[in-house]
């Protein structure tokens, strides 16, 4: 899932059978579209001829009319022929636009819903190698340019060509000859537009990675400003933005120069094309078929209108050749997110009525990059109901545990067990709703307290919430909030302390009453008031569930039934405080340090 440019390549027409797979439940939308392209086009000389009609026929020779009497009845019968034309060309119009257009949103809607499906089933290990920013510019910015397919694209280009096929049956109908004079210029245009498409072309794939990565770089950014700002680095973020935009505004530049050469060329051939119309018309009847002067005017007329319906599909039918290409890459980068078979496969059938939670692991090597293993050759176990705290120097494997047992990520060697049946055995689902996991640093979501503690899960009622609450002893600030439970607490909980996030986390874990309890860093952030209120529900909360508790507090953690003591993802110690303090070994070290 690269950001970098796609290799310029024609469009790939089993690629394009791909996209209209997503039109498939639409197709009268579809349907309907070919049929009004075709309508369209069929329509599109009608006006020439009726022009060429009223001069030659009703002005000139005076034809009688079929319905109005008088010298000016047939004009009146051109005159309303004409007007009802143009009403039903008009209406069509419409309904072809809005139509393909409808088609192009139905599209990119189930689109974006299969793309954010896929995402959310992700490994982390995706997310882990993969700007967010970049994903945001799949979901949003590249699926929008699905729409251009339909809209602007595949469709539109059909009608276009079609309307040139009609418009040029009827010149050469009227007379190839003039016809061809008209259609002289007309390898400069082919020349030209071929140039644009290319020029326009490279500017766009230019244009799609820079907002990619401004897409990257603005989320990132924003993400983290607080950390930007605390080190006084705004002028060195500011200058890689502007580096960044520089590019984007380059390749613009770029394409906005090719068509500042482009449609001023379409002009000249266009003045060139109407000049030898005039030019060998005028000719033919004054000086080669004099007899022809009658008829000249209307078809001069004629030619003239039919010329600028030529030159009007013309001069946007490049543009629309980029534009379905430009959708066809993003399509092609939107099928590389659904196709990556990087996901978190759930073929576990067993949901057990209980889950008792004792874990085992046995001979467990993980990476998170291929061979540079975090975790080696790592065995222990905890009996149901226990509590393991696992302690080390950072970087030695200990969050990493906890991902595995809630199979985020996938060991490489060995096996995991819980209730000495293998995790991949169980429903995913099942699974993670049975372990309760505080982290250290706790996400909420933008939304009301009520929402991010119970996920906006409609099973659990207010009552539990509230009472999970007083449990934590967080129920009396919750209500001093404006709205109390329906308090929004902004995109990532920004307005509330860090310690007031993580009891609201506690929270959360409580109200979906776990088997096994996982407490990442649990009170690392909170206030000495908060850690006792804290340290008093989690002795509530871990009585009769499995508890595993990460720890850089020793202090925190000397009631815990095992101590795991891991250095560079190994195993160097386990046993209670008293025995590894007996022991005077790795942990008697630690423990030495932390309290000298």
């Amino acid at each position: 899932m690269s950001t970098g440019g796609a290799p310029k390549k024609k469009v790939d027409i089993s690629l394009l059978k791909r996209v209209f797979t997503f039109a498939a439940p639409y197709k009268n939308k579809f349907y309907l579209s070919l049929f009004l392209s075709v309508l369209l086009a069929a329509m599109a000389p009608l006006r020439p001829l009726l022009i060429q009609l009223t001069i030659n026929d009703g002005i000139k020779n005076k034809a009688a009319a079929h319905f109005f009497s008088g010298p000016g009845g047939f004009i009146i019968e051109i005159t309303i022929i004409q007007l009802v034309l143009l009403f039903i060309e008009t209406t069509c119009r419409f309904y072809f636009t809005f139509t393909t257009a409808s088609l192009g949103q139905s599209v990119v809607k189930d689109l974006r819903t299969t793309t954010y499906n896929k995402i959310v089933h992700l490994n982390l290990s995706q997310f882990d190698k993969t700007p967010i920013g970049t994903l945001t510019t799949r979901t949003i910015n590249d699926i929008e340019s699905v729409n251009d397919i339909f809209s602007d694209g595949l469709i539109p280009i059909i009608g276009d060509l079609l309307s040139i096929i009609s418009v040029l049956s009827y010149m050469f109908w009227v007379d190839a000859k003039l016809t061809l004079i008209c259609l002289a210029p007309f390898p400069f245009l082919i020349l030209a537009t071929y140039i644009f498409k290319e020029s326009v072309n490279k500017s766009f794939i230019k244009v799609r990675n820079a907002v990619a990565n401004l897409n990257a770089f603005v989320q990132e950014h924003i993400t983290g400003m607080a950390l930007v700002q605390a080190f006084a680095a705004e002028q060195r973020e500011q200058q890689k933005f502007t580096d960044i935009n520089r590019q984007h505004r380059n390749a613009n530049i770029k394409a906005i120069f090719a068509y500042s050469v482009f449609f001023p060329v379409v002009e000249l051939v266009s003045a060139l094309s109407i000049g030898l119309l005039v030019w060998w018309a005028a000719k033919e009847s004054l000086y080669v078929s004099p007899e022809r002067a009658q008829d000249a005017a209307g078809i001069i007329t004629a030619f003239i209108l039919c010329l600028n319906l030529l030159f009007r599909p013309l001069r946007v039918i490049a543009d629309k050749f980029n534009v379905l290409q430009m959708g066809m890459i993003a399509s092609e980068r939107v099928f590389k997110v659904i196709d990556n078979p990087d996901v978190t496969v759930n073929e576990g059938k067993l949901i057990p009525a209980k889950l008792e939670g004792s874990i085992r692991f046995k001979d467990v090597w993980f990476a998170y990059i291929a061979e540079r293993y975090v975790l080696k050759n790592l065995s222990f176990d905890i009996e149901a109901g226990k509590t393991l705290a696992i302690v080390g120097h950072t970087g030695s494997g200990k969050t990493s545990i906890i991902s595995l047992i809630n199979r985020l990520y996938k060991i490489q060697q060995g096996s995991i067990t819980i209730d000495d049946k293998n995790i991949d055995d169980y429903d995913l689902d099942f699974l993670r709703s049975r372990i309760g996991v505080v982290l250290q640093d706790v996400f909420l979501f933008s939304g009301s307290v009520m929402d991010n503690v119970t996920l906006r899960n409609p099973e659990i009622s207010k009552e539990e919430v509230v009472r999970a609450a007083k449990l934590i002893g967080l129920h009396e600030f919750i209500e001093q909030l404006p709205g109390g439970y329906d308090y929004n607490v902004m995109e990532r909980g920004a307005t509330l302390s860090l310690g007031q996030r993580q009891l609201l986390s506690f929270v959360r874990a409580l109200l979906y009453d776990p088997a096994i309890l996982i407490l990442d860093e649990a009170t690392s952030s909170v206030d000495s008031e908060s850690e006792g209120l804290i340290q008093n529900a989690i002795e509530k909360l871990i009585a009769g569930r499995t508890s595993i508790v990460i720890a850089h507090r020793l202090s925190t953690i000397r009631k815990a039934d095992k101590i795991l003591v891991l250095d560079n993802g190994e195993v160097k110690e386990i046993g209670s405080h008293a025995e590894l303090m007996q022991k005077e070994g790795f942990y008697y070290q630690l423990h030495k340090m932390q309290f000298k």
